[in-house]
């Protein structure tokens, strides 16, 4: 992650903690993150030197119209800066840096179908197997893992997937 991104982070965090907005402030750091991972046309426009300051600033408005005060400050000084290619990185900067606080974490479970009730049980008991901690579950879907599921918390991955299981046993037959 880019060192810029984690000071703007700290920064906009201990403002929002000193204002008691830090949860508004990440409930909007996380629309941003995804908001920006999802439309190649949001990104492309950020990290575009042609697009002019401005129009990016009326467009970031627009779409984040009901973001907290202290998040419109940091596209603002982002823009003065002419670091807005970032604001993707400063928001799950951001997200990263709350969790912590608050000594949560977000745990990543890749599946071939949307999680059932047993599997968030089976999920959650191996995040806190793994890192000691309860964890808020994001459910990817990809059905190319056919089976199983691959977690990812923090800088830990288990990957309990049919895929894997299959590619495992491949090299194995491989081998011999």
């Amino acid at each position: 992650m880019n060192r810029a991104a984690v000071r703007y982070a700290k920064a906009v965090l201990s403002l929002a903690q000193e204002q008691k907005s830090a949860d508004a402030v990440n409930s909007d750091m996380k629309l941003i993150t995804e908001s920006i991972a999802k439309s190649d046309e949001l990104n492309q426009m950020l990290q575009s030197p042609v697009v002019k300051s401005s129009d990016k600033k009326a467009v970031l408005s627009k779409v984040f119209n009901n973001a907290n005060e202290l998040s419109h400050n940091l596209i603002d000084t982002l823009i003065e800066n002419k670091r807005l290619a970032i604001l993707e990185d400063v928001a799950a900067s951001y997200n990263s840096q709350f969790d912590q606080l608050r000594g949560t974490q977000v745990a990543k479970v890749t599946t071939a179908v949307p999680l059932t009730e047993d599997l968030k049980t089976m999920v959650s008991a191996k995040v806190k197997e793994l890192t000691g901690k309860e964890a808020e579950l994001e459910n990817i879907i990809d059905e190319s893992i056919l089976g199983g599921f691959i977690l990812r918390v923090g800088d830990i991955q288990y990957n309990a997937s049919i895929a894997n299981k299959l590619d495992k046993l491949k090299r194995e037959f491989t081998l011999n």
